[in-house]
């Protein structure tokens, strides 16, 4: 097999090496087997390793034992070593080459194109360590930057109404619409980046680029609903990163390292928020609200650059899918197919209609994944409440300035300084060792969960009960920081396993959650003000509490009987 580094690898399949490719007509950066056409012969996956449909499987096996025992003896034989340059060359030799490289669907030949071996430098679970954790890397940047978008606007809002001359609540709409945004999103580009003819560099590359570029008529609006439907359309467009990017770790990883990324790229999609009002409250009040969209415009500029030079493309089936269609342009053989087409042609509209639905689908149709998606949009329920809250306590109650509002934030960064590095230990000593080992169960991921579920009602009677003037201001602070330990040891026990239990469909799992998420953490700023106002801010919080407690069994139902339910369900794994 022709060696190539791995560095010109991953840039031939960025949005940069798509371009290069196109400009010279394919002369440079070339793939392998366009160097050495001979490579189609470790392409083309014997039948007892291809994984072919059972349908296919069906037809291409006989009854016959003595069939059986022949092409078990054909399988034993080297691949040929002939390079091949047109379609005839399958059927040349002894016979053998088809028997063992081709199967039957329906009543047609079809060799299987599959990865060139073990260290298939295209793989990305062959990549170095260093590209995957600048996949990873640029997947957390994204999910930072694109959640500042939603948290930064709130210090903005007086400034929004003075501006357009509207009520608090209207100007509300627009974190609420832009939250919104961002949860429909992946339930529509999350399955679509699960389609081999698409993949998921291009879903992030070209979506975020239109949200930058659609910040222009954002921070220039000239009345408020042209505003709301730019925040609504951009949060729509930036959200690939904030569902799939998990369904990306899990394309470069084994499943023992995907708990770390995936707990490190919650994180940062705890940090955006966060550090959000912090960048708002010091910029909205000096140059109004628009220079808040441009704020986290330009940091956005940068992370599309980034995509668009170091960003691979990472989805298997998107990457011998396109090794096929070369194969098949090279030799002119319509055979060569990969999995993802083999099983694609017995698809109709109907079947891709069901793809594009399957996030909505999975979700309302799953207990498991139904239950603990209102858990998780809880938490962002609560963070979100809470750009309504800080103003009305550290504000209204220890008279901050909106500079300082931003920065009692920290509190809940601090509580994630803390509590991620312990969580990365117990994945390290408590879930790493157990995962490769048969008797793993994604129910194991669950015990962090336990107490991620008591710190977040313990959270909200802490913070509530304690903003008053005759309490210093660092105890709610400090109550507010066990915040952070829920989200990192319900959520991403939570996400973990999703993931595992829903393997083949976690891109559409995880847009599911995301659009949970996004619901919750749209509808409660809503109404958060009138809540504070009406109940005071302790009651309120308890009120919240109150409803979190209810959901404090869930963890401990599915790691009992997590294994069972499963087993009920025809989209999860049955197999551990």
């Amino acid at each position: 097999m022709t060696k190539t580094p791995s560095t010109y690898t991953q840039l031939r399949d960025t949005q940069f090496g798509h371009l290069v490719r196109f400009l010279s007509c394919n002369t440079y950066l070339r793939y392998p087997d366009e160097v050495d056409p001979s490579l189609w012969q470790s392409a083309l996956s014997r039948n007892d390793n291809m994984g072919v449909s059972a349908h296919a499987q069906a037809q291409a096996s006989g009854d016959d034992a003595d069939d059986e025992a022949a092409e078990a003896k054909d399988q034993e034989q080297p691949l040929p070593t002939h390079t091949f340059s047109a379609t005839n060359n399958l059927d040349s030799g002894d016979g053998n080459d088809a028997d063992m490289n081709h199967v039957v669907e329906d009543g047609k030949d079809v060799y299987l194109v599959d990865w060139y071996g073990p260290d298939d430098p295209e793989n990305p679970q062959t990549w170095s360590s260093n590209w995957k954790l600048l996949v990873t890397s640029q997947i957390c940047v994204l999910n930072f930057a694109f959640y500042i978008g939603s948290s930064i606007y709130t210090p903005g809002e007086p400034s929004i109404m003075a501006d357009f001359g509207v009520s608090e609540t209207v100007a509300t709409l627009g974190l609420s619409l832009f939250t919104l945004g961002y949860g429909t999103g992946p339930m529509l580009l999350s399955p679509l980046s699960e389609m081999p003819t698409i993949g998921r560099s291009g879903i992030y590359f070209w979506t975020f680029l239109f949200f930058v570029l659609l910040q222009l008529p954002t921070g220039h609006a000239v009345n408020m609903p042209m505003f709301l439907v730019f925040r609504y359309i951009t949060g729509f467009l930036g959200s690939p990163a904030l569902a799939t990017g998990g369904a990306t770790i899990a394309d470069m990883y084994a499943p023992a390292r995907v708990a770390y990324g995936i707990a490190i790229w919650g994180a940062c999609g705890i940090c955006g928020p966060v550090f959000g009002p912090i960048l708002g409250g010091f910029v909205a009040p000096a140059k109004g609200f628009r220079w808040s969209i441009w704020t986290f415009t330009w940091l956005c500029a940068v992370a599309a650059v980034m995509l668009f030079f170091l960003m691979p493309e990472t989805s298997a089936a998107k990457i011998l899918y396109k090794r096929a269609k070369r194969l098949r342009e090279a030799t002119g053989d319509t055979r060569l197919k990969s999995q993802s087409e083999i099983d694609a042609a017995h698809l109709t509209l109907r079947d891709d209609l069901i793809v594009l639905s399957r996030a909505f689908t999975l979700t309302f149709s799953e207990p498991i994944v139904f239950l603990l998606d209102l858990y998780t949009a809880l938490l962002y329920g609560v963070l979100f409440t809470w750009f309504e809250s800080f103003p009305l306590v550290f504000g209204g109650v220890y008279g901050f300035d909106t500079q300082e509002q931003g920065l009692a934030f920290l509190g809940i960064f601090v509580g994630g300084l803390v509590t991620l590095p312990l969580f990365l230990l117990w994945i390290r000593h408590g879930i790493a060792p157990k995962i490769s080992q048969l008797t793993f169960k994604p129910e194991m991921v669950l015990p962090p969960a336990f107490f991620g579920a008591a710190s977040l009602p313990i959270c909200l009677f802490w913070y509530g009960w304690s903003a008053r003037k005759s309490v210093h201001w660092i105890v709610p602070i400090v109550g507010s920081s066990f915040f952070t330990i829920g989200i990192i040891t319900l959520f991403n026990p939570v996400l973990n396993f999703l993931g595992i239990a829903y393997p083949k469909y976690a891109a559409s799992i995880f847009a599911g959650n995301a659009l949970f998420r996004a619901l919750f953490g749209a509808i409660f700023p809503l109404f958060a003000r009138q809540l504070f106002d009406r109940l005071g801010i302790a009651p309120g919080n308890s009120l919240l509490a109150g409803i979190a407690v209810c959901f404090m069994p869930l963890p401990y139902i599915f790691y009992k009987y997590g294994v069972k339910i499963r087993h009920m369900s025809k989209n999860a794994r049955h197999d551990v």
